[in-house]
C-alpha cells in the first residue's frame, strides 16, 4: 500500500500546496516585474505616460507585495523550520492586508478613469474628462494612507509562533500567528471591510458595465467600415473582450477570497487547508493581472519597441556617416 507522505514526513498534499505556491508566486513575481521593466524603460526614454499609468504602476506593486507572502507559504508548505519573529510577522501580514486594499481600491479607480476616457463628449461624463487625471496622484496617496489605518489592528493581533504557543484561539500559519479577537470585534471588522470591499466592486462593476456599452455602440455605428477594410475583429472588440476579462477574473477572484475569508471569520477552528486555500485565492489576481494588463496596454511596449528601433537607427546612420 502506497503512504500518504514520504520518508521526511511530508504528505503528498502539502507538496502539492507547495509547488502550487511555488510557481504562482514565480510567474507572478515575473509578470509583474517585466511590466514594472517596460514602464521604467518608457519613463527613461522621455515617452509621455498615459493617466492610467500612474494607476497600473501602483497597481502593480500591489500585486507584488500581495506575493510576497507566497514565498511564507511556500516554505510553510515543505515544512521548512523557518518562522518569523514577532516584528516581522507584524509587518508581513499587515501590509499583505494594506496591498490587497489598495489592490481593489486601484482596480476601482483604473475602471472609472477608463470609463470617463471613453465616454462621448456629449455625455453626463465630459466635464470630468479634464478634471480625471488630476485627482488620480491624490487618490491613490489616500488610498494607501487608508489602507494603512484601516488594518492597523492586524500587528495588534498578530505574533510568531513562541509568543502564541500558550495563547487559546490562535490562527496558525506555519511561520505565523494570529490571536482571535473577540466575536463582537470580528463581526464588527467583518461588516466594515466587507463593506468597503462592495463599494468598491460596484462602482468597478457599473464603470466596467458603462465602457462596455459605449464600446458596442461605437461598434455598431462602424460595423460596415470594418467589414469592409478587413475580417478581423475590429479595436473595439478586442477594447471590450479585454475589459471584461480583467474585470471579470478580479470580480471573481476577489469575492471568493472574500468568501473564504468570511468563512474563516465565523469559524472557531482555522484548518491549514482553509488558510491555504484562503491565501492562494487572495493571491490568484495579482499572479495573472500582469499578463492581463500585458495584452490590454500594448501601448507601452510599442513605445519602447520604437524607442529601441530609433535608437539602433541612429546608429546605423552614425555608422555610415
Amino acid at each position: 500500500m502506497c503512504s500518504t507522505q514520504d520518508l521526511d514526513g511530508m504528505s503528498w498534499t502539502d507538496l502539492a500546496v507547495g509547488i502550487f505556491f511555488l510557481l504562482q508566486t514565480s510567474l507572478g513575481m515575473l509578470g509583474n516585474s517585466a511590466l514594472l521593466c517596460c514602464f521604467m524603460v518608457a519613463d527613461l526614454a522621455g515617452i509621455r505616460a498615459k493617466p492610467t499609468d500612474l494607476i497600473v504602476k501602483h497597481l502593480t506593486w500591489a500585486n507584488i507585495m500581495v506575493l510576497c507572502r507566497g514565498v511564507l507559504q511556500t516554505t510553510a508548505a515543505f515544512h521548512q523550520t523557518f518562522y518569523l519573529e514577532k516584528v516581522s510577522c507584524k509587518l508581513a501580514l499587515y501590509f499583505h492586508r494594506v496591498a490587497r486594499g489598495v489592490s481593489i481600491g486601484s482596480m476601482s479607480l483604473l475602471s472609472v478613469i477608463q470609463a470617463i476616457t471613453i465616454s462621448p463628449n456629449n455625455s453626463m461624463w465630459a466635464q470630468l474628462k479634464i478634471i480625471a487625471p488630476r485627482i488620480i496622484g491624490p487618490y491613490l496617496g489616500l488610498c494607501w494612507a487608508t489602507q494603512l489605518l484601516v488594518y492597523i489592528f492586524i500587528p495588534v493581533y498578530t505574533t510568531d509562533i513562541w509568543g502564541g504557543i500558550n495563547v487559546t484561539g490562535i490562527e496558525d500559519y506555519g511561520y505565523c500567528a494570529v490571536v482571535n479577537p473577540e466575536r463582537r470585534v470580528t463581526t464588527l471588522i467583518a461588516i466594515l471591510l466587507t463593506s468597503r470591499d462592495v463599494i468598491f466592486l460596484v462602482l468597478m462593476m457599473c464603470a466596467s458595465a458603462s465602457m462596455v456599452l459605449v464600446l458596442l455602440k461605437h461598434m455598431q455605428r462602424v460595423r460596415h467600415i470594418h467589414r469592409s477594410l478587413s475580417p478581423r475583429s475590429s479595436p473595439e472588440t478586442k477594447a471590450t473582450q479585454s475589459i471584461l476579462t480583467l474585470v471579470s477574473s478580479f470580480v471573481l477572484f476577489y469575492i471568493t477570497s472574500t468568501v473564504f475569508t468570511s468563512h474563516m471569520a465565523a469559524l472557531d477552528v482555522k484548518f491549514p487547508w482553509l488558510v491555504s486555500a484562503n491565501v492562494a485565492m487572495t493571491a490568484c489576481f495579482p499572479a495573472c493581472c500582469p499578463f492581463l494588463l500585458l495584452r490590454q496596454h500594448t501601448s507601452v511596449f510599442r513605445l519602447c519597441c520604437t524607442c529601441s528601433y530609433q535608437t539602433t537607427h541612429r546608429a546605423r546612420v552614425v555608422r555610415e556617416l
